[in-house]
């Protein structure tokens, strides 16, 4: 896993009004903690972040904070929900050979049994690795899988040197049956539960009722 250099330079204001000004100078605001330390407070150029972040779980080697450089995986990051861009990024500080627990992407290849139709249900696999040896994913192999199988957090292999860390027993995919054109018509052609009476046989149960 490589690591992404990235300069930081130290906050001195704070607030609504310090983050907004830092984001209108191509600044992201950031805190770095862990490792029983201070949280310090720093910006990061909102480019160079948003180039390390396409990369999941990125290894950040932050540095330019009074000569110290600090090793830390982005743990939490705010964006605008309407615009996309990065708002406030927690960092947290790791030591080589130290485990962390992360997410990481489930992949799947392979085609599998014809007649079948693949649900995946989990696309992110939570584990446990070397902080500076996290996998990029996980890959599952469904080639041949027929109907009614079921896969769980459980039966996924592992990259090595990584734990589970989710519920083993988590669904991760099931393949169904395809529906015929038969099922789906007469699916379309029932009436719904609650279904409204045809006007004309509301008609036909007032006059019963009042001969």
């Amino acid at each position: 896993m490589s690591e992404v250099r990235i300069a930081a330079e130290s906050r001195t204001e704070f607030g609504k009004g310090a983050s907004r000004r830092a984001r209108r100078a191509g600044r992201v605001p950031a805190v770095l903690y862990g490792h029983g330390t201070d949280p310090r407070h720093i910006t990061i150029d909102n480019h160079a972040l948003m180039l390390a972040l396409k990369t999941p779980n990125v290894l950040l080697r932050v540095d330019g904070l009074k000569g110290v450089d600090n090793l830390c995986l982005p743990k939490a990051v705010q964006r605008d929900p309407i615009k996309g861009f990065l708002e406030h990024v927690d960092l947290l500080v790791v030591k080589k050979g130290e485990k962390v627990t992360v997410e990481i992407p489930v992949t799947l290849t392979g085609e599998i049994a014809a007649g079948g139709v693949l649900n995946q249900e989990l696309t992110q696999v939570e584990v446990e690795a070397e902080a500076t040896h996290i996998p990029e994913g996980v890959e599952l192999d469904v080639e041949g899988l027929e109907v009614g199988t079921q896969i769980s957090a459980a039966d996924l292999r592992m990259p090595a040197g990584t734990t589970l860390a989710s519920d083993p027993e988590t669904l991760v995919l099931t393949i169904s049956a395809e529906r015929t054109e038969e099922e789906v018509e007469a699916e379309i052609a029932e009436p719904g539960e609650g279904a409204a009476v045809p006007a004309a046989e509301e008609a036909g149960g007032a006059a019963e009722s009042s001969e």
